[in-house]
């Protein structure tokens, strides 16, 4: 994940920081320098890096923050606050216009992952209720109409096109047509080059003069580092952009031009590509941002995500089964099918407190999951509700038809079998607490070390 550097570079400063009780005024200014290098070392703007750490210190030695007992927390809080103004305060949304259909014109260099990008925020749109159209108005790249057919396909959002006529001319005609069938959204998926001209330059401002643009969307690669901080500042001066998606997000990134785009620019990131999967696209929250690369988690997400993927009946039916300790193999399928949908395991548990320093070193298998239900769908609707009835022939024919071992089944009927006494004690301790462990049984989630993983 992205300011995985960072974010332990800043943790080891702070470490040092919480060891010394008292803080002093050099204490800080210390700090600060080796947060200032660690900034740089993420590929931050080195004016941006030094404004950042001379405000924090200037914060620090202001409010007394040394006289307090708890310095370091304090110092830590306004860093924090510090690195949330800095990626833009508060969350930035898409203009919308006040009557249909709201333009959105996508631009960047090539490579950066526009057309995929087209595709994920015309399913994030479509996921909140609207009726988004994607518009093909990139006429040089090869095969680009097709791609984007494909991946609006892929969602399920119609593509308007024209072939290789000119790119404003496509533009008009899809605003009309959208207005004629009712499309609220209309996302223009324009040319890129591998670097910036004034031919590319010239045709997005053809484009913007031929319908009215509500949102001019900068799709930047983060895996370029500071260079895209300086393609950023170039569209901007010639586009005057809206806003950013910054992609590869989730890759191994050093994340500067998320901390830069918005000092360097004054526009806010409204997006970020997390995966290549075409859900794989979330809302840009500074304040959240800032405490993931802290180590603080983000709990908030984690709980949106949730939300959205897991149904909340069956969760439901799925507590009460584990109260009642009538919870089988087909009620554990469904959960883990449902904890899949929320995208990959690591980036899942990334989002809990402290947890991305423990899973740092840990691989999280993704396959562990679709093994487990190769396993249990491999079984007779008997076998699943009544896993005790599995004998030696049973196991070997579930291990053959699912395409795993008979000690992959042993192993995941023992953890079953496990975790069915700890929802027994549970259950048995009417009206009393018990400190409940926050594992699976075995002492580990789906995927990781001593869980469920195959």
């Amino acid at each position: 994940m992205a300011f995985d550097s960072l974010s332990d570079k800043l943790a080891g400063v702070f470490k040092r920081l919480r060891s010394r009780g008292k803080v002093t005024e050099s204490d800080v200014k210390e700090a600060m320098r080796e947060v200032r290098l660690a900034l740089l070392e993420a590929d931050v703007n080195y004016k941006v890096a030094k404004d950042f750490t001379a405000g924090v210190a200037e914060r620090c030695i202001g409010a007394n923050v040394m006289e307090s007992l708890t310095a370091a927390q304090m110092i830590i809080k306004i860093v924090r606050d510090e690195l949330t103004e800095l990626m833009g305060s508060e969350q930035a949304r898409l203009c919308v216009s006040s009557k249909i259909p709201t333009v959105i014109m996508m631009c960047g260099l090539q490579g950066a992952g526009k057309t995929t990008h087209c595709a994920k925020l015309a399913r994030y749109l479509k996921e909140k209720g609207h009726r988004p159209l994607l518009v093909g108005c990139d006429i040089y790249r090869p095969a680009a109409i097709k791609q984007l057919q494909v991946v609006g396909e892929a969602v399920g959002v119609p593509v308007f096109e024209k072939g290789t006529q000119k790119p404003e001319l496509t533009a008009v005609q899809a605003v009309a047509h959208a207005k004629d069938y009712g499309h609220d959204y209309v996302i223009l998926d324009t040319a890129g080059r591998l670097h910036i001209d004034e031919e590319l330059m010239e045709e997005l401002q053809r484009i913007t003069q031929a319908v009215e643009v509500h949102n001019i969307l900068l799709v930047i690669d983060a895996m370029v580092g500071q260079d895209a901080v300086n393609v950023a500042k170039t569209f901007n001066e010639t586009l005057e952009i809206t806003g950013v998606i910054l992609t590869k997000l989730d890759g191994d990134t050093r994340g500067g031009a998320a901390l830069s785009v918005k000092a360097v620019t004054g526009k806010p990131i409204l997006f970020a590509g997390v995966g290549e999967k075409l859900d794989a696209l979330e809302e840009f929250h500074p304040d959240r941002m800032a405490s993931r690369i802290l180590g603080m988690g983000d709990v908030l997400s984690l709980i949106e995500k949730a939300e959205a993927q897991i149904d909340e009946a069956q969760a439901e039916e799925a507590a009460r089964k584990m109260a009642d300790n009538t919870f089988d193999l087909d009620d554990l399928l469904s959960q883990f099918r449902q904890i899949r949908k929320m995208g990959p395991l690591k980036n899942v548990l990334s989002m809990l407190p402290g947890m991305d320093k423990q899973l740092k070193d840990v691989d999280v298998d993704d396959k562990a999951m679709l093994r487990i239900e190769a396993v249990i769908t491999s079984m007779t609707k008997q076998e699943r509700r009544k896993p005790d009835i599995i004998n030696a022939s049973r196991k070997r024919r579930i291990a053959a038809g699912s395409g795993t071992k008979v000690e992959d089944v042993n192993r995941l009927l023992n953890q079953y079998g496990q975790m069915k006494k700890m929802f027994k004690g549970f259950s048995s301790k009417k009206g009393k607490k018990r400190k409940m462990s926050g594992n699976f049984p075995g002492g580990g989630f789906p995927g990781m070390p001593g869980g469920f993983g195959l």
